[in-house]
């Protein structure tokens, strides 16, 4: 017999989404997944010069913000076939990788960790044990005896006090939790920590970006940081060498702390390389441009569609532009029969009712349309990043993915393979050994751009206006963001933007059913097959959707076009 249970909303995310299982014999059996708020950017920017479009772009999402930005000045850019001077697209990458970092240690320790991690346990541990152990892990300077015991002191004035705050509904004593007391000390102790690193790596963005969320530096053609190293009001040594000694921070903490954090955790949790892997097929996309057309690039992207590889070439590759679509069948949206490419988009309400908590699913039940790749559902995100850039053999991937399974491996006592990243516990380690590699390139990219000034190259923008004239002109910008491909595609008539579709990553793996009931996304199908112990405390499926890092803000459309206001939440 089984039993449907409801998780509404799910929390530790961006923005609102429900999980639906039908769990029979302590596993799930079928699942769906549903985005529940509704807003949008597309239709406001119908109408608008193309050269704004990023500043609203940006407001997609409250945390996303840089990452819509780069994705909607490239799009402008592919349809008008633009260039970007070599400081520009080296300013634009050092800004990606800070975001990434800052997202990747804020994923890792402040939204999933606490599904694997007992809080209330590690005011059991020896903080000398944990020390010690800490020390056969890392070099980390922060994981001394006093630092440890100074964290567990801190921990139990809050207990004491009753002040756990977002600890306060962890699923503690859940008896899928199981590390040792030590371990759990070490995690909160960096977790502590990682709130004074992510800040690091959005200080970067912010000293470049102008300020943090919503940059303004960015221009179609390039950016707007005047470059004088002699001039204490633009991009001088001074920031410059503000910005690397902020990376070299943040990168520290990735490889010495976040990185063996990931690896001990996922070897004591090894069984859960069984559960979790989804959808098989990945979609990933080139990242860091290291030249003015965007064709070569320092991360490699592409497809793995049925175990064969296909890569993706650059901002114009057909290849992409002409494979991706979007179902509305089981959204709510008014549905064309068929999928539709984003520059025939649509986004057209039909809103078909409340689905009702432990009920079986309506015919639609979800604001999140179904994007499809070729026809077939995707996984994106750093997973479908480092699968892809282990089978096209890039060396940093290639070292820290076999750091990481060596680590792992070792504390769980057996010999892990690349296999074991298609699970739930391996969507974390790929996320991390991501960090890995984007902390060594942050570097590398600092001193190209440092190099490149130092040629005498002080160009930042070429401008658009030229290429500008009456026509129809279609783009696609995309970015291999932090949680995965992010596309924006354009539609400009005669200088304004006819038609705005944004294709995000938490689309893609948020996404519902899009042919048949069969036809499920990948987190519906990442879920089949997860154990649940306690179906009143289904922290198992809880750890499966943190592993996509969820951000559901990114993933949904529109907002009333009348401006009436639909709903007044008051917070007390």
């Amino acid at each position: 017999m089984s039993q449907r249970v409801t998780i509404d909303p799910v929390t530790r995310i961006e923005g609102h989404l429900r999980i639906d299982l039908e769990v029979e014999g302590n596993k799930v059996k079928n699942a769906w997944s549903s985005g529940t708020m509704w807003r949008g950017i597309e239709t406001i920017l119908q109408g608008r010069d193309p050269r704004e479009a990023w500043i609203f772009a940006q407001r997609i999402c409250g945390v996303c913000t840089t990452v819509h930005a780069m994705a909607s000045v490239r799009s402008v850019e592919n349809a008008l076939d633009l260039e970007v001077p070599m400081n520009a697209q080296y300013i634009r990458n050092i800004i990606v990788a800070a975001h990434c970092l800052h997202d990747h240690i804020v994923h890792f320790y402040h939204l999933s960790a606490l599904d694997w991690v007992d809080v209330t346990s590690a005011l059991k541990a020896d903080p000398a044990a944990a020390s010690k152990l800490a020390e056969s892990l890392s070099p980390w300077k922060h994981n001394s005896t006093r630092d440890l015991a100074a964290v567990k002191e801190k921990l139990a004035g809050f207990v004491a006090g009753g002040q756990l705050g977002i600890f306060q509904n962890g699923y503690w004593g859940h008896p899928a939790m199981r590390l040792p007391p030590e371990v759990n000390l070490l995690a909160v102790s960096h977790y502590l920590q990682a709130l004074e690193y992510q800040r690091k790596a959005l200080q970067v963005v912010a000293i470049l970006g102008s300020k943090t969320p919503n940059i303004q530096n960015l221009a179609v053609g390039g950016v707007a940081n005047a470059i004088n190293l002699d001039n204490p009001a633009t991009l001088n040594m001074q920031k410059l060498y503000q910005v690397k000694e902020l990376l070299d921070e943040v990168s520290a903490f990735v490889q010495q702390a976040y990185f063996p954090d990931v690896a001990a955790v996922g070897g004591l949790y090894a069984e859960w390389t069984k559960y979790g892997a989804g959808v098989t097929d990945y979609l990933s996309v080139p990242e860091l441009p290291l030249d003015t057309k965007g064709t070569k690039f320092d991360m490699p992207g592409g497809t793995i569609i049925a175990g064969q590889t296909k890569p993706i070439g650059g901002f114009g590759d057909a290849y992409f532009r002409d494979g991706v679509t979007e179902s509305s069948k089981y959204a709510y949206y008014a549905d064309s029969g068929s999928p539709l490419h984003p520059w025939k988009g649509e986004t057209k309400p039909h809103y078909t009712g409340d689905w009702k908590a432990e009920t079986p699913a309506p015919d639609k039940y979800t604001w999140v349309k179904a994007p499809r790749f070729n026809g077939k559902p995707m996984q994106v995100g750093p997973l479908a990043q480092v699968m892809y850039a282990l089978k096209a053999g890039d060396p940093l991937t290639t070292k820290y993915a076999t750091a990481m399974l060596n680590t792992a491996g070792a504390v769980a006592k057996t010999k892990l393979t690349p296999a074991v990243l298609e699970s739930t516990v391996g969507r974390i380690a790929a996320r991390a050994i991501r960090a890995a590699v984007m902390s060594e390139l942050a570097q590398k990219h600092w001193k190209l751009l440092v190099e490149n000034i130092g040629k005498g190259d002080t160009t930042i923008f070429n401008d658009p206006m030229p290429k500008l004239a009456k026509g129809e002109y279609q783009g696609v910008g995309f970015h291999e963001a932090p949680r995965g491909t992010l596309s924006h595609w354009t539609v400009i008539k005669n200088g304004k933007l006819a038609n705005y579709q944004a294709v995000v990553p938490s689309t893609w793996n948020a996404g519902p059913r899009a042919k048949d009931d069969k036809d499920l996304g990948p987190y519906e199908k990442s879920l089949v097959g997860n154990p649940i112990a306690d179906p009143k405390k289904p922290l198992e499926a809880l750890r499966t959707v943190h592993s996509f890092d969820p951000c559901l803000a990114c993933a949904i459309h529109t907002v009333d076009g009348e401006g009436q206001e639909i709903a007044r939440v008051k917070v007390l």
